[in-house]
């Protein structure tokens, strides 16, 4: 089996993630489902249902998350000295026709969160940059067309937004 890459602080958001859902979450869907139990009829019990439907999804995902706890290598990015693109860079570059400026720091695909411009390393954009360095023309294609772009930094430091892990999926 492959190693997952997820950086530490993916990682640590993960078990944080983890740990609630079967402390705090878990306790509470069963204090929930006891709860509509005793309003009655199960047949006609909506509470009782969406409990149920409730306790599958956190089921699931403490399964999911033992699998990726089980299968990642945490990387600490911050100590990550390369000059070309790889996981964890962060990477700014410019639209050579719009001048636009975007930068995107490239991510474990269970991490990725757009608002806080991290990319999954598997995503069409990531790819197109693995392996290239500052000063390098791309071509990245994206849904509405290729871009062309420049890439005017690498970096490697660590992230500082994982809101995604902060609420139970």
């Amino acid at each position: 089996m492959e190693r997952i890459l997820i950086t530490k602080e993916g990682y640590q958001g993960l078990k944080d993630e983890h740990r609630s859902l079967i402390k705090v979450e878990r306790t509470n869907i069963i204090n929930a489902i006891e709860v509509a139990r005793a309003h009655g009829d199960l047949k006609e019990n909506a509470e009782y249902h969406a409990a149920k439907e409730k306790q599958g999804f956190i089921e699931g995902r403490i399964q999911r998350i033992n699998h990726l706890l089980a299968h990642c290598e945490a990387v600490d990015v911050g100590s990550i000295k390369e000059k070309k693109i790889t996981f964890g860079a962060t990477v700014t570059y410019e639209d050579m026709d719009t001048e636009k400026t975007t930068t995107w720091m490239l991510v474990g695909e269970d991490e990725q969160n757009i608002k806080a411009g991290m990319i999954s390393v598997q995503s069409p954009i990531a790819k197109a940059l693995l392996g290239k360095s500052a000063g390098d023309e791309v071509v990245i294609r994206v849904p509405k067309g290729d871009i062309e772009v420049e890439i005017t930094s690498v970096v490697y430091k660590s992230p500082t937004v994982l809101s995604k892990y902060s609420q139970p999926k």
